[in-house]
């Protein structure tokens, strides 16, 4: 009785448990981002929470690349989604902005999150459907990744300009809000991943890229607002390209 069979089903690639180890990773972010965003370190919580963005986008593209999607890592990658960017980011700014805000700021983080969590059940079950339809331009919603940098705007903007006061904590409740509520709208927001460009534009393409990562090394926090603020204003031009398609 042959004893080779057996032996290679139990033997595992590697190189397929790397997805799985940057959502891991995505995950240790995130919890350590709320650990100095209770220290009062917010530099540092809010570049975590960036990590774990850019781990989220590496995690799904590298288990394509490899052949190595399973439905455990699409459930462990929707769960750390929903600590890195529902939760993680309303603690931190709790922490900052919100702590002589108790009940009504308590409020404000509760509604976040659950809208993040409506949002990735939301999106979980459009991307089943889209295995199936095609993938479209656009999200249905705010998408978590981005809504974390949305609601993170207002320390974002107090680190960029450490010398305007800081935003009431009032006003910092009623955004967290609006934020939460963006994800479950039907707004229409770009996806990106479809994007393209004319092959001789590539060239200023990789030149503005450049540039922006200069920017985002010298200059992190004033960056950040801006492309925030850019990301805001697409709302408008995918709300036109949705009304009015070419």
């Amino acid at each position: 009785m042959s004893h080779g069979a057996p032996e290679r089903e139990t033997k595992v690639r590697v190189l397929s448990l790397l997805p799985n180890l940057l959502t891991i990773a995505a995950i240790c972010a995130g919890l350590t981002a709320i650990r100095f965003g209770y220290e009062g370190n917010f530099d540092m919580a809010v570049g975590l929470i960036l990590a774990a963005c850019i781990l989220d986008g590496m995690d799904g593209r590298l288990a394509r690349m490899t052949n190595s999607a399973t439905p455990i890592g699409a459930e462990l990658d929707s769960l750390a989604d929903f600590l890195n960017f529902g939760i993680a980011p309303v603690l931190i700014l709790h922490n900052w902005a919100l702590q002589d805000f108790r009940n009504e700021g308590w409020i404000a983080v509760l509604c976040y999150a659950i809208c993040s969590v409506l949002r990735l059940a939301r999106f979980n079950v459009s991307n089943r459907s889209e295995k199936v339809g095609g993938a479209s331009d656009f999200f249905v919603g705010v998408p978590s990744p981005a809504g974390a940098l949305l609601v993170m705007l207002p320390l974002v903007f107090s680190l960029a300009f450490a010398d305007l006061p800081i935003a009431p904590p009032a006003a910092v409740a009623a955004y967290i809000c609006m934020v939460g509520l963006l994800m479950i709208s039907r707004v229409p927001t770009y996806s990106f991943k479809n994007l393209t460009i004319d092959r001789g534009n590539t060239k200023f393409f990789m030149l503005g890229a450049g540039i922006l990562i200069a920017a985002l090394l010298m200059y992190p926090w004033a960056t950040l607002v801006l492309l925030t603020l850019a990301y805001i204003g697409s709302f408008f031009w995918a709300l036109r390209s949705t009304r009015n398609p070419r």
